[in-house]
């Protein structure tokens, strides 16, 4: 998905879709803003202008971006792991995973980053691992 030329009925029908999905995940205000890279100083009651008052996220920011597209390849990759329980997404989200050596998928993308991302994405996504590796066709 290109995410650098959205127009604003676009972005604002992303950031509703990408807020829906932390706060499914779990995350606080203060934490959302942290996932998505955005600015330090921005308040955290920004987030309800992002949630319901029809402000689109930053969309000028590159790591912004890449983590909105992580996020978006990991929820697609929760329901295509769970679709019959889409609860169980956030629910895997929460709890420590062994394959990812018993960290909690959400922590590990909040506090670690892109990297963290990378990682739930690819533990996620056998297809998105498989690419990484540059052993495709």
């Amino acid at each position: 998905m290109q995410l650098d030329n959205l127009t604003r009925e676009e972005q604002v029908y992303l950031t509703k879709a990408v807020i829906s999905l932390l706060d499914a995940w779990g995350l606080e205000n203060e934490h959302i803003l942290e996932m998505l890279a955005l600015p330090e100083d921005m308040p955290p009651r920004q987030v309800n202008r992002f949630r319901s008052m029809g402000e689109p996220l930053p969309m000028d920011n590159e790591e912004t971006l890449k983590r909105i597209e992580h996020i978006l390849a990991i929820a697609e990759a929760l329901r295509t792991t769970f679709p019959r329980n889409p609860q169980m997404a956030a629910l895997w989200m929460q709890q420590p995973c062994r394959k990812l050596r018993g960290r909690i998928p959400i922590a590990m993308m909040l506090f670690d980053g892109i990297e963290g991302m990378v990682k739930v994405r690819s533990h996620l996504d056998c297809t998105y691992a498989w690419d990484l590796t540059g052993s495709h066709c």
